[in-house]
């Protein structure tokens, strides 16, 4: 229903010409030629639609100049409404715009889902990973041919500026997870960072940055955390060399989840000791590190170790695992 609604806004203009035609019609000859309001309909509609029909009743002078306008009338009304159509249908418009509007509908709809600001090389890749990741997700990028060739699909995407306020609200800033900033000019990533931080203040950010200087401004804007591809890329590169299985491995495991395996953050509850949480033996979950709720990370922690509420447990594990370990200490 709302789909007709879409469409029919788009050719109110003629569609309220016509009707007015239609009432002007019926005016006139209850006026002019004193015509019950039935008869000025029929004589309206078949003087509008030129069947050629004969007058209900002789016209007068002043009707028949009255009629003659009508005719003129609703030719340029009809005229005037199969340019509209044509060039709404068949110049594409109407496709481009009937797709616009089941976007805005989708948009409207997604929950839990994360924000790519730009879709270059990095932004494309994180969100290459959120797809194999079934993690929902919704690019914004200004240029259209930069979505040309993806190699998975884009179900949420927009065709704007991600700087202005109303187009982070139209992607959901409000109930989104996350955002990632991966736009190549550092001042865009500042300027959204703090945008985001603004309408959402428990949404985790991440950006980019090319610059060494940057990396603090982003945090003091409200970025949780800024990555420097190029540096990644390097260190990247020189492990690799070194260790060059454990690094394939390690990525891996970062990219490729299923329900089968999933690394996983679950936020602390309660206090517990990890030995008596005992996951591996009751669950089958294996505990990879502990970041505290001061920031610390402890990594291959000992089964003495304290988890206290609001500290992060990282899990390796079955989805169904990771559940069984999440109903005992807290939540995903």
């Amino acid at each position: 229903m709302r789909s007709y609604l879409y469409v029919i806004s788009k050719i109110y203009i003629p569609l309220l010409l016509f009707a007015g035609s239609i009432l002007s019609g019926v005016v006139g000859y209850v006026v002019i030629e004193n015509y019950s309001w039935l008869d000025a309909l029929y004589m309206t509609s078949i003087t509008v639609s030129t069947v050629g029909f004969t007058e209900v009743h002789p016209l007068s002078s002043t009707g028949r100049v009255f009629t003659i306008f009508l005719i003129l009338f609703n030719i340029s009304i009809f005229t005037y409404f199969i340019t509209v159509v044509s060039r709404f249908v068949f110049d594409g418009e109407f496709i481009q715009s009937y797709k616009a509007f089941k976007m805005k509908e989708a948009l409207n709809e997604i929950r839990d889902h994360v924000i790519v600001c730009g879709f270059g090389r990095n932004g494309r890749e994180a969100a290459s990973v959120l797809y194999r990741n079934k993690i929902p997700f919704v690019v914004v990028e200004m240029n259209a041919d930069k979505f040309e060739n993806a190699d998975f699909p884009l179900t949420h995407r927009m065709i704007a500026d991600a700087t202005k306020d109303e187009i982070l609200l139209e992607a959901g800033i409000d109930r989104a997870r996350s955002l990632i900033c991966a736009m190549p000019n550092d001042a865009d990533n500042v300027f959204v960072v703090l945008t985001a931080r603004d309408l959402n203040r428990k949404i985790t950010i991440i950006s980019r940055a090319s610059d060494y200087t940057s990396v603090r401004k982003l945090k003091i804007a409200g970025a949780n955390n800024v990555i420097m591809p190029d540096t990644i890329g390097g260190a990247h590169m020189a492990m690799l060399t070194l260790m060059p299985d454990v690094k394939e491995f390690i990525d891996l495991l970062s990219t490729q989840m299923s329900d089968n395996f999933q690394i996983a953050e679950l936020i602390v509850d309660k206090n517990v000791s990890l030995v008596d949480l005992d996951a591996w033996r009751t669950t089958g979950a294996t505990v990879l590190g502990v970041k505290t709720i001061a920031g610390d990370y402890i990594l291959n922690p000992a089964p003495a170790v304290q988890l206290h509420t609001g500290d992060r447990l990282i899990l390796m594990g079955a989805l169904e695992q990771i559940r069984d370990v999440s109903k005992k200490i807290g939540v995903l």
